[in-house]
């Protein structure tokens, strides 16, 4: 077993300034943590705080930036989800509704400092076919789920959104919402300092290797220096909630034969002009397209009321191609017309874009639960892959989930 270095490194935020603990091994004889979790989004965030609550936990949060949920954490449409869309037993329904009301049940304001806003959501049929759609979702919604949704006409739609545009029904769901991912973070880092975990921000896990008889042996590197130093821990358990590079990380132990994919979901975001803003008052969503790869291009509306329209999707090939298809745009608009009739393509600005991980590629069609598992013939590593949406949503859920692997 590779000694580990005793030493606590320092690593400073260049994009924040501030001071986070770096790694820092124990005293412990045999390992110096009792879990690492490999990724800073507010999934790596919320099992790390899970976990640092145990008692006798020694956690190491591990994240390669240089600030916690610099990825898909805030690049998303920051929507509190109700769990309407997939299967009743998967595990998107389930956390997505339980993360849900811990969200609007614990995270009360201002006393956490978690903002987000309770506004409802609209799903809007348009056809026949879509009104097909809409019924059976609220079927399933308030028969198999229980959740306090409802079905209104196009005229009493007409008459509380004058400004969107509903020719058969909307389905209402009134536990749908916003959040601002960015007080999230905060939290979670928040209380991770409080429970004593440690935090490593600027630095990537590079090498990982297990040992029956001693844990697994993380070899870490900064990026914030050129001095090119390593920092080798040993470990009791890793759980790799590294969002769009989980995959990579999965596979530098698990053997050749069960190497793991994910596809990169690329979303593009644009806003609304003021002088083409309609007054909406809550989130505005069109009938999923029939490929089942995403939710549509949908109406959001910000803390402040800002409306933006997003994400439409496309696969790309790179982790950090964030640039705004501004070529999208025109069937961004088309996609809006149908619900917002007002927009023209010169009351659309490129905003901003996120890239989501995806288990499912270009062509596939089924649907894809999220992976979160401990792997066999590895005990004590949990691999979390394609954590998308409801992924923001359901992060709070999915850190109690994964507690409950380590202690039942």
């Amino acid at each position: 077993m590779l000694k580990a270095i005793r030493s606590r490194r320092i690593y400073k935020s260049v994009v924040s300034s501030t001071i986070w603990r770096g790694l820092a091994t124990s005293n412990n004889d045999t390992t110096d943590f009792s879990h690492a979790i490999i990724g800073g989004g507010v999934v790596g965030l919320s099992i790390a705080f899970e976990l640092s609550k145990v008692a006798g936990n020694r956690v190491v949060l591990i994240e390669k930036n240089t600030a916690l949920g610099m990825e898909t954490s805030s690049r998303n449409s920051e929507v509190i989800h109700a769990g309407l869309y997939y299967p009743p037993d998967s595990l998107k329904t389930q956390l997505c509704i339980e993360g849900t009301n811990i969200i609007y049940n614990e995270l009360t304001f201002p006393e956490t400092g978690v903002v987000w806003k309770r506004c409802g959501k609209w799903i809007v049929a348009q056809n026949e076919e879509e009104m097909a759609y809409l019924e059976k979702l609220y079927d399933k919604a308030s028969r198999q789920l229980g959740l306090p949704v409802e079905m209104i006409s196009s005229s009493r739609a007409d008459q509380e959104e004058p400004n969107i545009r509903v020719r058969k029904a909307a389905l209402v769901s009134p536990t749908s919402g916003i959040i601002s991912s960015h007080s999230l973070i905060q939290y979670l880092a928040t209380h991770l300092d409080i429970n004593g975990a440690e935090v490593a921000i600027g630095t990537q896990l590079t090498e990982m290797s297990y040992n029956r008889n001693r844990g697994y042996n993380l070899l870490c590197k900064s990026v914030v220096d050129s001095s090119g130093d390593a920092v080798e821990i040993s470990v009791e358990n890793v759980v790799n909630a590294g969002g769009l590079h989980a995959h990579k990380i999965a596979n530098m132990l698990l053997p050749e034969d069960r190497h793991k994919q994910q596809y990169l979901g690329k979303g593009n975001y644009f806003s609304l002009s003021g002088r083409a803003s309609y007054p909406v008052k809550r989130l505005i969503y069109p009938v999923p397209p029939k490929n089942k790869q995403s939710l549509g291009t949908h109406l959001t509306i910000d803390l402040d009321g800002k409306i933006r329209f997003g994400p439409d999707l496309e696969y790309v090939s790179s982790p950090t191609d964030y640039e705004v298809n501004g070529n999208n745009l025109e069937n961004a608009v088309h996609a809006i017309r149908d619900y917002y009739p007002h927009v023209e393509p010169a009351d659309l600005q490129p905003a901003y874009s996120g890239i989501r991980p995806k288990l499912g590629g270009p062509c596939d069609t089924t649907f894809e639960d999220f992976y979160i598992r401990e792997e066999k013939g590895f005990p004590g590593f949990v691999n979390l892959l394609g954590i998308e949406s409801p992924g923001l949503t359901a992060s709070l859920a999915i850190g109690r989930y994964v507690r409950k692997i380590y202690h039942g």
